[in-house]
């Protein structure tokens, strides 16, 4: 039984810059500690991972705050949390010249200034970036250094079922008291099958997106929306769930699963939209063109491809410095020739929106705290109030890393009042047994994306929504019944995972009742016309 001062559900930038902090907080204090990260897979497969864009700060004397923060309220439609949007931005510099500390290295022009992109949303040239591949950089930097530190674990290959509180003391816990504590996770050692108690003072949430809900997602298989699901069981407030961002431009291979994800960078970079017969069309839907934000980008496409009956539009670079193209887009241009034989001097890329990144999550203070005593959440599974409707590109490997150490700072200043009871249970799954027919949990999984994809996706009306509804309490019921009898296994968990998150999207889009940012609600839009 793994016991901890500090439990990590998560190795992406935002659980490994939190666990980072406190193994050489209490290092450089001469005091021991015990540090618990825990991941499903091996410890680089993370969202983190596949960010290719980058990571914004203002790093330039022409840039300022007040732009960065103006580009976040602006792709935002105004209902981010200034107070918040703020805080990130000032505090941005410092994060990433942390990183830097760290190891990470991000692109510079021959004269060793630091080459800063701009993409879709910034007024200015402020994303750092290594090559097109940024995310897996910072993800190889921060692993580097979390293994030189020998107060931090690692457990890979161990999947975390439900966090641990006052409810599996017998304690009825309702989603407004304010005195839930989280005690730690149960974990299922998936070389062993076994369900372990992973105690903990402090738990942080750091378990990325819920991409795999849908049918198209740029997000890696792993993203199915685990801590979210784990604390909305364990009565923690999610907020903001219907807005969902699709990346508008993910590149068109029918039935791959992740989509390969061609970056924002690209547009940035001078890239153009184009459909199928060849002619620009961002004109018809904003001045920004083809750099309007994504939200825009992605419903002039599906309009586009809704119009024509096409299924997909093209992404032009052929007019660009192909020298330069494939000095800062080495693995977009090495993926599209090696598996499409695209030949970006000639040929356009075929590109389509698939699902990218949830806005909302659970929600956290501005200090990563969640209305669980000593749980905390950082990243894209939680909340912070920065990306209100829509995400601006690259403000979330930001997020990631400055509520880390927000989340930090207050967990080295109560952990000391916590305390884990002794008289925690084991697991119980006596009575259960090991599923013979996982077919089903596949089939089920296929339904559930079906219906997010096709009612709940860019474009949604109340009928579409109320369908999702019904068919998915189906799914619950068939899912429930299953999960009582079965051993707990990984497919089954995230199944029920995806269940709840699903049903967490279809509530708050169905409660929405204006279309803002990444929410739009056909019928909304004739309420408005007819009010």
């Amino acid at each position: 039984m793994p016991h901890f001062d500090f439990l990590v559900i998560g190795s992406g930038i935002a659980g490994l810059s939190y666990a980072t902090k406190l193994a050489l907080h209490y290092e450089q204090a001469g005091r021991p500690v015990s540090i618990g990260v825990i991941t499903k897979v091996q410890a680089d497969e993370t969202n983190t991972k596949y960010a290719q864009g980058g990571i914004a700060a203002v790093w330039s004397e022409d840039d300022s705050f007040e732009k960065h923060i103006d580009d976040t309220m602006i792709a935002g439609d105004f209902m981010s949390d200034r107070h918040i949007v703020e805080i990130v931005v000032r505090e941005a510099p410092e994060r990433i010249h942390e990183l830097i500390g760290y190891g990470t290295r991000f692109d510079k022009e021959e004269d060793g200034d630091y080459d800063l992109a701009k993409e879709g949303g910034h007024s200015d040239y402020r994303i750092l970036h290594f090559k097109d591949i940024t995310g897996a950089e910072i993800e190889r930097a921060l692993l580097d250094k979390v293994q030189s530190l020998p107060s931090i674990q690692i457990f890979t290959h161990v999947f975390a079922v439900d966090l641990i509180t006052q409810h599996h003391l017998g304690e009825t816990v309702t989603r407004y008291r304010d005195d839930i504590k989280c005690f730690g996770a149960y974990v299922l050692n998936t070389r062993t099958g076994k369900v372990e108690k992973f105690l903990a003072k402090t738990t942080l949430l750091a378990t990325g997106g819920i991409g795999n809900v849908y049918q198209n997602t740029t997000n890696p298989t792993i993203a199915t929306g685990d801590g979210i699901a784990m604390a909305y069981r364990a009565k923690a407030i999610c907020q903001d769930m219907e807005f969902i961002q699709f990346h508008p431009t993910a590149l068109y291979e029918p039935g791959k699963k992740p989509s390969f994800l061609i970056s924002e960078a690209v547009r940035g970079f001078g890239g153009i939209l184009r459909n199928m017969q060849g002619e620009t069309f961002m004109e018809h839907y904003d001045t920004r063109l083809s750099l309007a934000p994504r939200d825009i980008v992605a419903r002039a496409i599906d309009s586009e491809m809704k119009k024509s009956g096409d299924s997909h539009v093209y992404l032009d670079v052929t007019h660009c410095d192909y020298e330069k193209f494939v000095a800062h887009f080495p693995n977009i241009t090495a993926y599209c020739s090696t598996n499409l034989g695209i030949d970006i001097r000639k040929d356009f890329i075929p590109v389509v929106p698939a699902q990218h990144y949830l806005c909302g999550g659970v929600k956290v203070n501005e200090w990563g705290q969640t209305n669980i005593n000593f749980l905390y959440a950082a990243g894209e599974c939680s909340c912070t109030g920065l990306h209100g409707a829509n995400r601006l590109a690259s403000n979330s490997l930001l997020e990631a890393v400055v509520f880390a150490h927000r989340a930090y700072l207050k967990t080295i200043e109560h952990v000391e009042q916590a305390v884990v009871p002794d008289t925690i249970p084991e697991w119980n799954d006596k009575g259960t047994h090991h599923p013979e027919e996982l077919v089903l949990v596949t089939e089920m999984q296929r339904e559930l994306e079906s219906i997010m994809s096709n009612y709940v996706g860019i474009v949604r009306s109340f009928r579409r929504l109320k369908r999702a509804q019904d068919r998915l309490h189906l799914i619950h019921l068939e899912h429930e019944e299953l999960y009582r009898q079965s051993t707990v296994s990984v497919p089954i968990s995230e199944l029920r995972n995806m269940i709840e998150v699903a049903y967490l999207i279809i509530k708050m889009a169905t409660a929405r009742r204006d279309n803002r940012g990444l929410h739009y609600n056909i019928d909304i839009v004739k309420e408005e016309v007819y009010s």
